[in-house]
């Protein structure tokens, strides 16, 4: 890697301290980063020492292989500039770039624009001698017009191809899995579409409430902060058509046509097709936790969604008539989450006393990267009789070595890989998609569940006949 600068505005917040710097070190420490310099830019009135310092006890928080003399080398490539998102104050950093600069906006989003225009304001946006790139955190925008209005504050400096929207699920192992896994295997591709397939649940599960982020949380909700881009990058990942070349714009072109061919919601088809509800107070585990609307920072009075579940249907000849199943919550029953692709029951009868099949093939993102494929065997026995088996392949084996999401993306960043990032039309389509539920749900209040269940007993309601949703409850024993 020739020498780069990365810049990172907001570099003594959460984000930085918890995500960035843990992966920027290990792959400084595994040597995937030579010459790269990074330098921190924010508010805070601090020298040099007292960014390394407050970097370093991120580092020993969330670094599980922090070791000193590694940390050593590590901060040599560490700087910091103090001061606000003027382009004169921005301007400080012009004599500390290299050519090749990737602009990392870690900030809070309603910054995002102002962000942008300042750093293009400043001259940074284009190098005679290198490029320039912009990472950009979700979410983009609360709904479709606000991210026109910050797509329109981003293009006046920056082009579209230097723009990456991060979403760390793209990085995932699941993630990408899953598109090798489709693409790669010759058996999969005759059995992947409504023919075959009866039902897709993509599923995201977690045991934490809203913890310290309820300024942020208050504001978004669970539609928000997970479905909308999270949840809707498996959905397209898992439906879109394969690539005939490996291309970034070709990938998403795909996930494009996707999203534009669901189904569109309206006043009058959201309350079959979509459910919210809010957590009360109950336990996880052993331990009692207390309810949405007692959470610090919550009111009292909220209509705030932690729990969102939609139903989605793709009019085109692959998906026609088979339901995707889309959810996510916090306070559930366990940190449990994946896509599962059920196929049909085979036809006519069966020999015996043998069932027909409930097959399953799940993408399993926790509590453990694997692919699970849920089949029928002959019960071991004199008797003609079937039992589900389960055929499970981890991700990863003993001595592998594994990379987080965000160590994926950052290396993208740096390469210029654009595949694993969102141009604007994904995450446009994505709004039109999520927009009609926001509407609505402006009236009226959530369901409530209990702390520790698998959510609103309402989510019944959007499945099919027949359908039953996957239960997030890990049983005893299971690796979390």
């Amino acid at each position: 890697m020739a020498a780069t600068t990365l810049v990172i505005l907001g570099a003594t917040g959460d984000l930085t301290q918890r995500l960035l710097m843990p992966a920027l070190y290990r792959l400084h420490r595994l040597d995937l980063i030579p010459g790269l310099q990074i330098l921190g830019y924010a508010k805070e009135s601090w020298d040099r020492e007292r960014f390394e310092r407050h970097i370093q006890k991120g580092l020993r928080a969330f670094a599980p292989d922090f070791k000193p003399a590694e940390w050593r080398r590590f901060s040599r490539c560490l700087d910091y500039v103090a001061g606000d998102l003027s382009a004169g104050q921005l301007a400080a950093l012009k004599g500390r770039l290299t050519p090749a600069a990737l602009f990392y906006l870690a900030l809070p989003p309603p910054l995002f624009g102002t962000a942008a225009l300042a750093l293009g304001e400043a001259g940074f946006a284009h190098s005679a001698r290198g490029w320039r790139r912009l990472v950009v955190e979700k979410p983009f925008g609360t709904d479709l017009a606000s991210a026109e209005t910050l797509r329109t504050q981003i293009h006046r400096c920056w082009d579209e191809k230097q723009v990456l929207r991060i979403d760390h699920f793209l990085g995932k192992e699941t993630t990408q899995n899953l598109m090798v896994f489709r693409f790669a295997n010759r058996f999969l591709e005759p059995v992947w579409n409504t023919k075959h397939v009866a039902q897709v649940q993509i599923s995201f599960a977690e045991t934490l409430g809203v913890e310290h982020r309820a300024a942020y949380y208050e504001h978004a909700g669970a539609l928000r902060d997970m479905l909308q881009n999270h949840l809707m990058q498996l959905f397209s990942l898992t439906a879109m058509e394969p690539l005939s070349t490996w291309d970034a714009d070709l990938l998403r072109d795909h996930k494009v046509e996707v999203l534009r061919a669901v189904t569109p919601l309206d006043a009058g088809t959201v309350k079959a097709c979509a459910v919210r509800g809010q957590y009360r107070q109950g336990r996880i585990g052993r331990s009692p936790v207390p309810g949405y609307r007692r959470e610090p920072g919550v009111a009292r009075d909220s209509r705030t969604e932690t729990f969102a579940a939609l139903r989605l249907e793709i009019n085109n000849w692959r998906w026609q008539g088979v339901p995707f199943y889309l959810r996510s919550g916090k306070r559930l029953a366990s940190d449990c989450s994946e896509i599962a692709v059920q196929f049909r029951k085979v036809p006519g009868p069966l020999p015996g006393a043998v069932a027909a099949g409930n097959n399953w093939m799940i993408f399993r993102i926790r509590p453990r990267e694997c692919l699970d494929l849920i089949a029928t065997a002959k019960r071991p026995g004199l008797k003609l009789a079937g039992h589900s088996v389960v055929l499970s392949a981890p991700y990863a084996r003993d001595g592998e070595a594994e990379f987080s999401a965000y160590e994926q993306l950052l290396m993208d960043a740096l390469s210029g890989e654009r595949a694993h990032f969102l141009r604007f039309d994904e995450v446009e389509w994505a709004w039109r998609v999520i927009d009609p539920v926001l509407h609505a749900w402006q009236q009226g209040d959530p369901a409530f569940y209990a702390a520790g269940s698998e959510g609103p007993i309402e989510q019944q309601r959007l499945l099919a006949p027949g359908h039953h949703w996957r239960s997030i409850r890990l049983p005893a024993g299971a690796p979390r």
